[in-house]
């Protein structure tokens, strides 16, 4: 499926009007928060000594080149020029990205089934880089009271943490009543930074140089094993160029571009050539050359405004976990968890507590175990390269497959960005054990859970369909019915797994209660690999007879699962319900591992213990408490 070319968000046509400037300053608050913090730690982060890069005015020359070219060829060639074309029904992300690239190869079980395993996987890594972005952002941003009075240095990890925690605590809240003033913060940072670079080019106007792409080559060429470990650190210049992708939904991709090419760009650009000319002209500044370019009386307001902005770069971080861990419910790799929605008029707002807590407590770890931005620069680039490189490589099955364009115009366009990928993937692995296992911990551990519950979800289908005999849901009732059951008034709803199998609850409900309502609906809830459904195509509705109806409910993943409301939606179609007069059926299935069916004991179990601790399914599904029955079940996986 080619990208929609009906109207998206943000999408406009005609000249620059006020909706596309107001888009645009909202993006660069939610967009640009984590890439225009970069400068905070970039530079220092090259040149520390553990690196082994000299500071000489050649390696400053040819080290601010690659990170001004890099920003040229990664975020505005690839995302904003390519990848950014490969929306989904308008939304962007590796989610999003997934779902369209495995749709397109529908006839390849195989390779789909391979790429899931390869995008689930980067979507692990995003929660590697939602823990890692907060920590490094804050805390090189309270490192700048080092920098304005060394005395204050044993008080920056405790002031970092402080911030963070108050920073997860206010989530529950939402981001509504405080978002209104964001975006005019990041534009006076932008503005703040892009000044400040250009007033100390001035010291070194040699620094422009750096715009000869060829002063990079020549640095790579020059310095071999040396230059390519600091490629390692130059990538930190490019993280959140994601965020470009992932936030299409909310503003559309003119905006983005918009705000990218008049103002974040150019800002970014200068405060690194002003951060390498003050390398030039004061090696002694290589500690922290951002807070260096400021003189001394407005260290404080800048390490205050660093860290307002910081934790806006935080915030769209952790609400982009917030977000996709809503679409892996969705799309069936997470197990359902409590959902709350913080705006009553943006339905993208919200919060999930089991993820905000796990979040602070990795955030806090890696505080406390690193110490410093400089050591969490070195587990930082392993988290963001990793996704860059799998967003390319779902990107050239969109492409290849999707749009259907030719083979080898597809290898090029996607193997060059996938080539510059790869050697920074490669340059930060070499940082593996200075701290990059901890975001490969993470995704590995994300990876494991999200990869166990999409098969072990599979494997209760496929039990459910095993279920009363292998008969399907249709010849189950014939036989059910033949036998002169019992009715009493009433609707019954029983959710199913699998829309053709009998539900586990209703062989309960009979077995225990021997009756049935006099008209039982059963529900299975069907989710597509689209953001949206219309309300209208939500619902399809198949009579079973007997006054029975199977009702399968579409959502994508960005939409807000309410059962009472598909109900409700089904009226036009002919079947009406009262949602105050339903019953709900939910079968509440004890996992039992069996080994050497379908997974290892070890991930059975796992499986096991997730199903356990589900969140609540009734509020989940927005479901009358009072008129829920859950009926217990034993399933063998």
């Amino acid at each position: 499926m080619e990208p929609s070319s009906g109207p998206q968000p943000g999408d406009h046509t005609g000249p620059l009007d006020g909706s596309m400037v107001r888009l645009a300053l909202a993006a660069i608050c939610i967009v640009f928060g984590d890439i225009g913090t970069s400068p905070l730690y970039t530079l220092s982060t090259v040149f520390d000594t553990n690196h082994g890069l000299a500071l000489s005015r050649a390696n400053v020359l040819g080290v601010v080149s690659l990170i001004i070219w890099s920003l040229m060829i990664v975020v505005t060639l690839k995302y904003v020029t390519l990848i950014m074309r490969a929306h989904n029904h308008g939304e962007g992300g590796i989610m999003a990205l997934l779902a369209l690239a495995s749709s397109s190869v529908m006839d390849r079980p195989r390779l789909r089934n391979a790429l899931l395993l390869i995008g689930v996987f980067g979507a692990a890594l995003f929660y590697g880089d939602g823990v890692i972005t907060p920590a490094i952002s804050v805390l090189s941003a309270v490192e700048g009271l080092e920098v304005a009075e060394p005395l204050l240095k044993p008080y920056v990890v405790p002031t970092a943490l402080t911030v963070l925690v108050v920073l997860f605590l206010v989530q529950r809240r939402g981001t509504a009543g405080i978002g209104a003033v964001f975006g005019p913060v990041m534009v006076l940072w932008f503005g703040v930074i892009a000044v400040s670079g250009v007033l100390n080019i001035g010291r070194a106007p040699a620094i422009l140089d750096a715009f000869n792409p060829f002063v990079g080559l020549g640095f790579l060429i020059r310095n071999g094993w040396v230059a390519f470990v600091s490629l390692g650190a130059v990538v930190l210049a490019l993280t959140g160029a994601e965020a470009l992708y992932a936030d299409m939904g909310h503003f559309g991709a003119p905006p983005i571009r918009l705000s990218w090419f008049v103002l974040v760009l150019p800002a970014l650009a200068l405060n690194y050539l002003g951060q390498g000319a003050l390398l030039l002209s004061d090696a002694k500044a290589v500690d922290n050359p951002f807070f260096h370019l400021f003189p001394s009386m407005a260290l404080f307001p800048m390490v205050v405004l660093a860290t307002v902005a910081t934790v806006i770069a935080s915030q769209a971080v952790i609400s982009g976990a917030f977000s996709m861990t809503k679409q892996a419910m969705q799309l069936g790799f997470m197990p359902r968890m409590g959902i709350v929605y913080t705006s009553e008029r943006e339905v993208g707002q919200i919060y999930v507590p089991a993820i905000n807590w796990l979040l602070l407590i990795a955030v806090v770890a890696a505080v406390l175990g690193f110490v410093s931005s400089t050591a969490l620069g070195s587990a930082y680039g392993i988290a963001v390269t990793g996704t860059m490189m799998i967003t390319t490589f779902l990107t050239f099955y969109v492409v290849r497959y999707a749009w259907h364009y030719n083979w080898a115009l597809c290898v090029f366009a996607t193997g060059f960005f996938f080539i510059i990928d790869f050697a920074f993937f490669s340059a930060n692995l070499l940082k593996f054990v200075d701290g990059g296992w901890f975001p490969l911990m993470l995704g590995a551990i994300m990876f494991i859970i999200m990869s166990t519950w999409h098969r072990g979800r599979a494997l209760m289908v496929e039990e459910a369909r095993s279920h009363a005999g292998s008969l399907p849901l249709g010849r189950y009732l014939d036989g059910l019915f033949a036998a002169e059951t019992i009715r009493v008034p009433g609707t019954a709803v029983f959710l199913n797994i699998d829309a053709n199998a009998v539900p586990h609850a209703l062989v309960n409900n009979l077995e225990h209660n021997h009756v049935l309502h006099e008209r039982a609906l059963f529900v299975h809830v069907k989710n597509l690999d689209v953001p949206y459904v219309p309300r209208d195509q939500r619902v399809a509705i198949t009579p079973l007879g007997h006054n029975c109806h199977c009702i399968v409910v579409a959502y994508g993943f960005k939409d807000e699962a309410n059962l009472p409301q598909a109900l409700r939606d089904c009226e036009p179609k002919g079947l009406v319900i009262d949602p105050a007069q339903v019953s709900w059926f939910l079968s509440h299935a004890t996992v039992v591992a069996t080994g050497g069916k379908g997974m290892p004991v070890w991930r059975e179990r796992l499986f096991s213990v997730m199903a356990h601790n589900i969140g609540n399914l009734a509020a989940y599904f927005k479901l009358t408490a009072n008129r829920v029955i859950e009926l217990g079940s034993r399933v063998e996986i």
